[in-house]
């Protein structure tokens, strides 16, 4: 699956990705916000996550900017089950792109597909210490649950809290700017 906003191409990864991957995740302030990335994340690290088995329905996507030369990876967003069976929103944007709307953008982008998938609702969480991820998912539309909960973080080694958020799509009005392209 592959979509395009106005700034972003969003796309599989491929095993050629896998440089330009550890390049933009390789900033320990971002993998330290990130549930399951190691750290440090190196080229090997970028080679298993592209290697491993993909859900075929729900998108994992690598995040491009649109120029006017070769688009340039500048993060990632996804959809994912949970082992509740909830599907949960991740994301993540290269520092230097920070504080320009790609992750909104992004996840805009997944919430259309998200619709376009049939699903009722959407789960997110943000470790209590990132309030930008906050920030990110309330311009999306999640509200809280109420519930903080110890989530393993594999970059610092530790449980650490996160605020689970949800999104009911059914309440949502649909067409958020997202133009689907084909597989």
């Amino acid at each position: 699956m592959f979509a395009r906003t106005p700034r972003l191409l969003l796309r599989p990864g491929f095993p050629e990705d896998a440089p330009a991957l550890a390049q933009a995740i390789g900033d320990e302030f971002i993998v330290r916000n990130l549930a399951r990335a190691p750290w440090p994340y190196g080229v090997r690290d970028a080679e298993a996550y592209l290697a491993e088995p993909r859900d075929p329905v729900l998108p994992s996507l690598l995040a491009f900017e649109r120029t006017a030369a070769a688009p340039k990876l500048i993060g990632y967003c996804g959809l994912s089950r949970r082992t509740s069976g909830a599907v949960e929103l991740g994301y993540w944007i290269a520092r230097s792109h920070w504080c320009r709307g790609f992750a909104t953008e992004a996840g805009k982008a997944l919430i259309d597909i998200a619709r376009v998938l049939g699903l009722a609702q959407l789960e997110a969480s943000h470790f209590i210490d990132n309030p930008a991820s906050a920030r990110v998912l309330d311009k999306l539309g999640f509200e809280s649950t109420g519930l903080i909960a110890p989530r393993m973080n594999c970059a610092r080694g530790v449980e650490l809290p996160a605020r689970l958020m949800r999104l009911r799509l059914d309440a949502q009005d649909g067409e958020l700017g997202v133009e689907p392209l084909a597989a």
